[in-house]
């Protein structure tokens, strides 16, 4: 009776750590995955990724986007790396805040090396902007990027701006003449913030014609611009994704972890 006992302990005991060791192998295989794509490559490989699907409180979805916490790790992993080393970004997010999508999109645009914006899903509304000032954007045949008009709530800035200028000014209530107002300047700012990162590769007629296109409410929000649409805007786009960034998207499961945004640390840097 005593063997059976034990053995129930043990089994139970190794069904309660079943979940941290399957965790530290996943880790552990993708620091290893990301070393030989790193040598592979010879540049800095840095993951922004978002799971939209992920479940973790009481049943219900957990939408993640781009935060001012992965931002900051954005920012750190950035300035560890020399200026003149390649950069690879893996964008992998419905989007986020824009203040936070802005300061990661003007870091990357001031690097001397390379920056490469790899999209093997999806980089909608903050990840496009984000991948807007890169010197390349690699997508998957099947990965989309999006637009990038401000949402002020739950009202697309273009069209608080179309019912401004529709409808006479005394019949819209003041709530909605601030949010309108407040629509013309998100746009134009953000319009401004669009043709900065552009001027670097584009001519400037093309910077500001993408600028508006992207802004001023050409489709909805949640519009998929997939390869063909974004080449035919005339974005510096390849479909050529090397295959192990595909298979590094293996290695991000529903997750259940909160962290997103990883990278490798100098060797110099690292304790162990």
């Amino acid at each position: 009776m005593g063997e059976i006992n034990s053995l129930f302990w043990i089994i139970l005991l190794l069904i309660s750590f079943q979940p941290v060791i399957s965790r530290k192998l996943l880790e552990s295989a993708r620091v290893r995955f990301l070393a030989r794509l790193e040598r592979k490559r010879n540049s800095k490989v840095i993951l922004l990724i978002h799971r939209q699907e992920s479940m973790s409180f009481l049943g219900f979805p957990v939408v993640k986007f781009i935060s001012m916490e992965d931002s900051e790790e954005v920012l750190r992993a950035l300035e560890i790396t020399p200026p003149d080393r390649d950069i690879d970004l893996v964008l992998h997010t419905p989007g986020g805040l824009v203040l936070a999508a802005t300061q990661i999109a003007r870091a990357i645009s001031r690097r001397k090396g390379k920056v490469r914006v790899i999209v093997p899903h999806y980089a909608m509304s903050g990840g496009t902007l984000i991948a807007l000032a890169a010197d390349e954007i690699i997508m998957s045949p099947n990965a989309v990027l999006g637009p990038l008009d401000p949402q002020l709530g739950e009202y697309p800035a273009p069209s608080l701006i179309r019912l401004k200028a529709m409808k006479d000014i005394n019949q819209i209530d003041d709530k909605m003449l601030i949010y309108a107002d407040v629509a013309e300047k998100a746009t134009a700012q953000l319009q401004e913030t669009i043709r900065e990162l552009l001027i670097k590769n584009y001519p400037r007629e093309k910077a500001d014609e993408l600028a508006k296109v992207l802004t001023e409410g050409t489709w909805t929000h949640d519009y998929p611009i997939n390869f063909a649409k974004a080449q035919a805007l005339g974005l510096r786009v390849s479909d050529q994704i090397p295959v192990e960034f595909m298979q590094l998207m293996t290695l991000y499961p529903q997750p259940l972890r909160t962290r997103n945004v990883e990278y490798l640390e100098p060797v110099h840097n690292n304790p162990f």
